[in-house]
């Protein structure tokens, strides 16, 4: 599925300027893209935009080049999937409960839900003794490997995460990072990924589209940003965290 904000623009009230101004954004099928900037540069409500949440005040958001309209909201929102900041669990489910409660509401049956339990808890490398746990008895990482099992289980087309990786220690954080690379290779579903770490965006995507503003200041693959940035702001903001493998090396090269 290849999402497109087609020159959208959404402004909340009481906000002086634009959380979105006039964006034209691409996310194509079957590719990663990370959403990079700082703190209020927009990139939370790009995510609710693409998955419907708000809608914008101006131009349109395309699902394989054509609007959304209001009737296939709800069916749309089933073919993707949504990890929120801090994984969002219920804390009353255990892990198991979290992970296939929509499949349960679907109805499915129980040899399917405990199928696609089993695959994904492979998958993600998830303990297979804390699927009974309740979330407040995992560790931070498990939290998150639960979010990111609940919003696969119904294998969805396409995956958004909203910083998934932040409130990690960085241990944790370095090792669910490869693990979250390798399942976006495994999988090869369309993954949109907000950051505001430089080296996480790296690490995971194809794309890095970088922020600001309420407007993308630049997009392509993390080294030619580095090799090639647009601005002051995208030499400034890379430099804030580490770069990817070889961006060193053709950050040294002299430009054409």
């Amino acid at each position: 599925m290849e999402l497109r904000l087609d020159h959208v623009t959404k402004r909340y009230d009481g906000n002086d300027g634009a959380a979105v101004d006039d964006l034209d954004l691409t996310f194509p099928s079957g590719q990663t893209t990370a959403l990079l900037g700082p703190s209020g540069c927009g990139k939370s409500t790009v995510l609710r935009l693409l998955i419907a949440l708000v809608r914008p005040d101006r131009g349109h958001v395309l699902v394989d080049g054509r609007p959304l309209a209001p009737r296939e909201i709800e069916s749309f929102r089933r073919r993707i999937g949504y990890v929120i900041q801090d994984g969002g669990l219920f804390p009353h489910l255990t892990a198991a409960q979290n992970v296939t409660l929509m499949a349960r509401y679907l109805r499915w049956d129980a040899a399917r839900v405990a199928a696609r339990l089993d695959e994904l808890r492979a998958l993600t490398r998830f303990p297979a003794d804390g699927l009974d746990r309740f979330p407040t008895e995992l560790s931070g990482g498990q939290v998150q490997r639960v979010a990111i099992m609940r919003a696969l289980f119904l294998d969805p087309e396409v995956l958004l995460l909203d910083e998934p990786l932040g409130a990690l220690d960085p241990l944790v954080r370095s090792e669910l990072r490869d693990d979250l690379r390798s399942i976006f290779r495994t999988l090869g579903k369309t993954v949109v990924v907000v950051t505001h770490d430089v080296g996480e965006a790296a690490h995971l995507a194809d794309v890095v589209a970088l922020m600001r503003d309420g407007r993308v200041v630049q997009r392509g693959p993390f080294p030619t940003l580095v090799a090639a940035p647009a601005d002051a702001f995208v030499t400034a903001f890379l430099a804030t965290g580490p770069a990817a493998p070889g961006a060193e090396r053709l950050a040294a090269e002299p430009r054409p």
